[in-house]
């Protein structure tokens, strides 16, 4: 090479030189970064450790079940309290004391019942009627008294003073309020006796089951949204159905029709976009007038019910101006790229022919899909069972005296007995919460992260070893000078033997990078989520300013992965080695980088923005009930939104698994590209692997293609 040409690359590293032994990825290898194999190793039989000590701990019922007073659950099957699945609060006033706040839990004794109180009675009324007391019995805790009074009875707190008609609310039993011409009632009174000689108003009740609610509104959107699934599972399968086919028959026509699919793909997305601004500003105007329509989402407030915003104008006017921004954007940007699109479009007709000679690489993403399924069903279940490992913590409640002992742990088997029971008459021992003082939950929160951080270490794992799979599949029809002859029978299964054979240490490196990057920014979100309120506007800037940086940062190593995977599938270089390589050659085609591999990102990305709205759009009209054809089919839903945003979310990752293909064959070959350009320079002794149909675009002049090269390093 001459000096001026070592001069040029100096910069950017050595360009690669001509070999006539090289044909495509190369066959005897060896294995790279072993050290970072057996860490990746060592780390899962760890992670499997935690998992089994999650699983010999946790307990999952803690999360389903109502808990008493006992810590135990009500209609657990299996046990004593199994017919007896709601929970009874002796008073429910006292769930309005600041204690829920702190501890949430209400400060009254709570017993499993198999049915809520459907009537008003005191102790003293039930206690001189046989059959009241019989049915007053059932809201008291299990005693051996011979002859029970009134005042052992209270004091001991083994049954209410009084009980209310109540209503089970996510198995707890409520006070069934109503409103009578704008006055709260409970039946139809809007005072109680409370059973110790006193009146109350109804209001009080209320207050109290306000509170005790507090911690309930988050579970029961949860079960309503699980009550829609159970509803509707089968219909988002069919839309999901529906999403592959869209998608897999999108991707065979990009085959043949590649220029004309990306242009009926341009004209749907604006077409699309388009229909959603014009559906938008319909829903806001025909809500002109409507009383209560012009309330601001910021007076409402958080709603449980979701569709009460789809009531007022202000919701549709920011879709509306979102969804404007958006088309504006994408026609803006379609304009400025109208040239590079076309380059980008004949870069596509060459990845479309790719796949068609190795068609197996459009099914590769089930397996991924399948394997990330695995990974994700294994963090999740360990999660739920690491966050259900502790144990029943007992505190002293005491609502009425100022105990010094109130909040301290408590053995409820010996508290009666103890001197904080003398000192502190009216405190209580009840179940507090889960916890825990052994060494293992001591270590909790750090088998947590170790959940967090492997979940992110795996998955970018198997994420990795599909990209080197295809990077690979796709070099061997690139570096093949007769194609198809020259392509392996089996690409994707010989790509995918050695990567699992050779680089499974280099995968597991570069997963490495990115997982501490990821598991970094969830513990800044950690952070900042428990120091909220404390901050001032110099740490929330710091926090905020930590938060991009790290996201910039992932953003730059998934690149630079990407392409190390790329140069690994090829040399089978160390993972360190071929990030270097792979970067160097990129700056030395910074110009082609953008241009080209840029806007092909941009074009796939409508595409799945395509495939996305129409599967969005038909679940919002079929779930919403507004295709008379099928009105009577669709499933009654608390929120129908919940399978719309499933069907949306669900689909892009779809779309995004099929068009992952096309853009990992478009990376590879591009790659390829630039290192076949340093490499050869179009002789009879040097020829271009690329064809000729591409090299016509991508080179101006392809004929005089070295002596611009030349040119270009004497300036």
């Amino acid at each position: 090479m001459r000096e001026n040409d070592e001069n040029y690359y100096g910069k950017h590293g050595e360009p690669s030189k001509f070999d006539p032994s090289f044909k495509g990825p190369i066959q005897n290898r060896g294995c790279t970064d072993i050290i970072c194999c057996i860490i990746f190793i060592l780390a899962i039989i760890g992670y499997f450790a935690v998992g089994l000590v999650a699983w010999s701990h946790g307990d999952p019922r803690k999360v389903i079940y109502p808990t008493n007073s006992e810590g135990k659950f009500c209609g657990q099957v299996g046990t004593p309290l199994e017919k007896m699945p709601f929970l009874f609060y002796f008073n429910i006033m006292k769930c309005a004391s600041p204690l829920v706040l702190l501890e949430f839990q209400c400060p009254t004794p709570q017993i499993c019942v198999e049915s809520c109180p459907d009537r008003f009675l005191t102790l003293v009324k039930a206690f001189s009627n046989p059959k009241d007391f019989l049915y007053y019995k059932q809201f008291c805790k299990p005693f051996s008294f011979t002859q029970p009074n009134i005042p052992q009875l209270l004091k001991d707190r083994v049954c209410p003073a009084m009980i209310t008609p109540s209503r089970p609310f996510s198995q707890r039993c409520f006070p069934a309020l109503n409103i009578t011409k704008g006055t709260v009632v409970v039946g139809s009174n809007t005072t109680f006796d409370d059973g110790l000689g006193k009146t109350r108003n109804v209001t009080d009740l209320l207050e109290g089951a306000k509170k005790a609610n507090i911690v309930q509104d988050a579970r029961q959107v949860a079960m309503k949204i699980f009550q829609d699934y159970t509803k509707s599972w089968y219909w988002i399968l069919l839309a999901l159905l529906i999403a592959m086919i869209t998608s897999l028959l999108f991707i065979v026509l990009m085959r043949f029709l590649a220029g004309i699919m990306v242009g009926i793909m341009i004209i749907l997305v604006i077409a699309v976009v388009g229909y959603a601004i014009f559906h938008c500003y319909m829903e806001y105007a025909a809500l002109k007038g409507t009383p209560g329509a012009d309330v601001s989402i910021k007076d409402l407030g958080l709603q449980t019910d979701f569709a009460v915003y789809l009531q007022l104008r202000q919701t549709w006017l920011a879709f509306l101006i979102i969804l404007c921004i958006v088309e504006v954007v994408i026609i803006l940007l379609l304009i400025f790229l109208r040239k590079r699109i076309c380059i980008a479009i004949a870069l596509i007709k060459e990845a479309s022919r790719a796949i068609g000679h190795i068609m197996s690489s459009l099914f590769y993403p089930l397996l991924t899909f399948a394997l990330l399924s695995l990974v994700v069903t294994y963090w999740a279940i360990t999660a739920v069972f690491l966050s259900t490992s502790n144990e029943a913590v007992y505190k002293v409640f005491d609502n009425e005296t100022l105990c010094n002992y109130t909040r301290t742990t408590c053995n409820p088997e010996t508290f009666n007995t103890s001197d904080i029971s003398k000192q502190c008459p009216l405190a209580q021992c009840l179940f507090a919460f889960y916890g825990g003082e052994t060494p293992y939950h001591r270590f909790l929160i750090f088998f947590q992260f170790y959940n967090v951080f492997m979940f992110f270490w795996c998955c970018n794992f198997v994420i990795a070893l599909g990209q080197v799979t295809l990077a690979g599949a796709f070099a061997s029809y690139y570096w093949a000078f007769k194609k198809p002859d020259d392509i392996p029978s089996t690409p994707v299964f010989s790509s995918m033997g050695r990567a699992l054979r050779y680089h499974t240490g280099s995968l597991a490196f570069g997963s490495l990078i990115l997982a501490i990057v990821q598991t970094i920014r969830v513990l800044l979100e950690y952070l900042d989520h428990k120091l909220q309120g404390t901050q001032n506007k110099f740490t929330k800037f710091l926090m905020a300013c930590l938060k991009c940086c790290f996201w910039c940062l992932e953003k730059f190593i998934k690149f630079l992965n990407r392409n190390a995977y790329i140069m690994i599938a090829i040399y089978g270089k160390n993972f360190c080695t071929a990030a270097k390589d792979a970067f160097f050659l990129l700056m030395r085609n910074i110009i082609r980088v953008v241009v080209l591999d840029k806007v092909t990102d941009f074009l796939f990305f409508l595409g799945k923005l395509l495939i996305v709205g129409s599967v969005g759009v038909l679940s919002f009209f079929f779930f919403s009930g507004r295709i008379s054809l099928v009105k009577d089919t669709a499933p009654q839903l608390n929120y129908y939104w919940v399978p719309i945003l499933t069907v949306i979310v669900a689909s892009y990752f779809i779309a995004h698994g099929f068009f992952s293909v096309y853009g990992m064959c478009i990376d590879t070959l591009f790659l390829c590209f630039c290192e076949d350009l340093e490499r050869n320079d179009g002789s009879p002794e040097r020829p271009y692997y690329i064809t000729p149909e591409l090299r016509a675009i991508l080179l101006k002049n392809p004929s005089e293609e070295p002596e611009e090269k030349n040119e270009q390093i004497q300036e």
